[in-house]
C-alpha cells in the first residue's frame, strides 16, 4: 500500500502533467475551431453585398513597438487604407502599459507620450472614427489614484487629435454611450473598469455622469437595448464576459508547476502541488481583474441578465491577450486583446474559436443586413495580416433572401 502511494500515484500525476503539457504545446499559437466552424473558409459575404461599415477592434495595444515596425499597427494601417471612410477603430483599453499616462517627470511618461502620438497619427489623414476606451492599466492598474491617471490620458488624447477621435465613456463614467455607426448598426460603449476600480470613481452629475446610482445605469442600458431591438448592437468594453484564458480562470501546466513565473518569466522554481494554490485562488476567488472576483462576478451577472433578454448583440472586449469567439443564446462575445501581447488561451468549452497570436477582430456590416467577423493575425509575409477565422453572425433581424 505504501509503495502504491509513494511510487504509482506520483508517477500517474507526472504522466498527467506531461500529457497536459504536450496538449497545450500542440495547440499553442494554433487556432482552435468548434467542429461546425472547421470549414469556415468555405463561407464569405456575397460578392454583390455592399459594405456599409467596418469596425477594427484592437485591445491591449499598450506595449506596441515604437520603431515603426510593429506588425499589429502595420495591419491597422493597411486596413485603414482599404477602409478610408464609413469605418471605426476601437481601442478596447489598456492603451498604455504599464500604468497608463503618468504625470510629467515619471520615468514612464516619455514612452507613454510617444505611444499615444503614434496611435493618434493613424487618424491624421483618416476619414473614419477613432474611439479609445479605458482599461485597468489606464486606471493605474486599478489602484487608488487611477481616476486622475485615466483623466490625464483622456485629456491628452482629446487635445492632440484633430476631432475624429473620442475617449468614451467620458470622465470615467460607467456609460452607456451610444453612437449610430450606420443605418441598422449601433455602437454602445461601457466602462467596465468602473466596477472593479479601487479608490475614487465618478458617479452623479457633480462628476459629469448622468446617473446618481449604478442601478440607474442598468435601467438605462436595458432601456437602450430594448429601444434598439430593430438593429444590430455592438457593445464595446474592456472586460470580457466569457473567456478561456487567465482572467477566466484558465491556467497552463507551467503555471501550476512553476507559479513564480507569474512574477518573472525566468523564475523557473518547481513547486508542484503547492504551486497550484495560486491558480486555484485566482480561479475561485480572483484578483480584482478576474471573473471570479466578487465585484467582477457581480457586474458580469447583472450585465448577462440584461443581455440574455435580446438576440441582436455583439459584445467585444480585450483584457485577455488572445483572440476568442463565443456564441451564447444567439448573442456573440469576442475577446480581441492581443494588440501587443499574447498569452495562453484554452481550447474548447463554450468557445467556437480561440487563438494565441498577435492580431485583432474586424466586424463588417453589409447592406443586406448581414454581419461578418474576421480574426486577423500579424504575418511577416503579409502586412495586411492573415484571416484565420471568418463567421457570419446570424440574426433574426436579417431580411429573408
Amino acid at each position: 500500500m505504501l509503495t502504491y502511494f509513494l511510487i504509482i500515484l506520483p508517477t500517474l500525476f507526472i504522466a498527467y502533467l506531461l500529457f497536459s503539457y504536450l496538449q497545450e504545446q500542440k495547440y499553442k499559437q494554433k487556432p482552435y475551431y468548434k467542429l461546425s466552424d472547421v470549414v469556415w473558409q468555405r463561407f464569405a459575404p456575397a460578392p454583390e453585398a455592399q459594405l456599409l461599415h467596418s469596425v477594427a477592434m484592437l485591445g491591449d495595444v499598450g506595449a506596441f513597438a515604437t520603431d515603426g515596425k510593429d506588425p499589429v499597427l502595420k495591419m491597422l494601417e493597411v486596413w485603414q487604407e482599404k477602409n478610408p471612410q464609413n469605418s471605426t477603430v476601437l481601442f478596447l483599453g489598456d492603451n498604455l502599459y504599464p500604468i497608463g499616462l503618468p504625470p510629467e517627470g515619471n520615468r514612464h511618461r516619455k514612452l507613454a507620450e510617444e505611444r499615444l502620438q503614434l496611435l493618434l497619427a493613424h487618424f491624421t489623414d483618416f476619414s473614419g472614427k477613432g474611439i479609445f476606451l479605458s482599461g485597468n492599466h489606464d486606471w493605474f492598474k486599478g489602484r487608488k489614484g487611477g481616476l486622475a491617471q485615466m483623466l490625464r490620458q483622456q485629456n491628452y488624447i482629446l487635445s492632440h487629435s484633430k476631432g475624429n477621435v473620442d475617449y468614451l465613456p467620458a470622465n470615467g463614467c460607467p456609460g452607456p454611450v451610444a453612437l449610430q455607426l450606420a443605418d441598422g448598426l449601433l455602437l454602445v460603449v461601457i466602462n467596465t473598469q468602473w466596477w472593479v476600480q479601487r479608490g475614487e470613481k465618478p458617479l452623479g452629475k457633480e462628476q459629469g455622469c448622468p446617473y446618481e446610482s449604478i442601478d440607474e445605469f442598468y435601467v438605462a442600458l436595458n432601456t437602450l437595448l430594448r429601444q434598439n431591438r430593430h438593429q444590430r448592437i455592438l457593445i464595446a468594453a474592456h472586460h470580457p464576459l466569457y473567456s478561456n484564458a487567465l482572467h477566466g480562470g484558465k491556467f497552463t501546466v507551467k503555471q501550476h508547476v512553476f507559479p513564480l513565473t507569474a512574477a518573472h518569466k525566468r523564475f523557473y522554481i518547481p513547486l508542484p502541488i503547492f504551486g497550484s494554490l495560486y491558480p486555484i485562488y485566482r480561479k475561485m476567488f480572483g484578483a480584482y481583474e478576474d471573473m471570479s472576483h466578487r465585484k467582477y462576478k457581480k457586474m458580469r451577472r447583472r450585465l448577462l441578465r440584461i443581455f440574455h433578454r435580446y438576440n441582436n448583440l455583439i459584445y467585444v472586449a480585450g483584457h485577455d491577450h488572445n483572440l476568442q469567439h463565443f456564441e451564447v443564446q444567439q448573442n456573440h462575445y469576442l475577446v480581441s486583446g492581443s494588440g501587443s501581447k499574447t498569452s495562453f488561451v484554452k481550447k474548447g468549452g463554450k468557445a467556437t474559436f480561440t487563438l494565441e497570436q498577435l492580431g485583432f477582430f474586424v466586424l463588417n456590416y453589409y447592406d443586406n443586413g448581414q454581419v461578418w467577423i474576421e480574426a486577423r493575425i500579424a504575418s511577416v509575409e503579409e502586412e495586411a495580416g492573415l484571416v484565420v477565422f471568418r463567421k457570419r453572425l446570424k440574426s433574426i433581424l436579417e431580411p429573408a433572401l
